[in-house]
């Protein structure tokens, strides 16, 4: 598989995952000039009377750990990255002031084995 497609299925391995856990899925792959952000999803509360939040979620995938964990790849500038995107978005949607927070979703691919799935709820903050 090229980069592209290894990162196309960590993406849609993320996606599932998310939506088993009851979320929606709002939009993939958001740009905003050069900033992306991979999923941007709605999380409801355990309580439906209090809504939920927007979650914007950066997967990384790789096919194995050799040049480190797929998390470890969010650096401080990437993040700055999506922090931008996601300001855009709020804006876009008229969502301004809407809870949100930032997770990154951590893909694995090993050959046959099932693929490694983590979840770093508030991976980062806004700054």
């Amino acid at each position: 598989m090229t980069h592209q497609q290894i990162g196309a299925r960590g993406e849609a391995l993320a996606a599932d995952f998310l939506e088993e856990q009851g979320w929606r899925i709002m939009e993939r792959n958001y740009r905003f000039e050069r900033a992306e952000i991979d999923l941007v999803c709605f999380e409801p509360a355990a309580d439906a009377a209090h809504g939920g939040e927007i979650v914007f979620v950066e997967v990384k995938t790789r096919t194995g750990v050799g040049f480190g964990r797929p998390e470890e790849a969010v650096t401080e500038a990437k993040q700055a990255h999506i922090v931008h995107a996601s300001r855009a978005f709020l804006y876009e949607y008229q969502l301004e002031g809407a809870p949100c927070r930032f997770d990154v979703v951590s893909v694995v691919l090993r050959g046959e084995d099932p693929p490694e799935i983590t979840h770093f709820r508030d991976a980062f903050v806004a700054s």
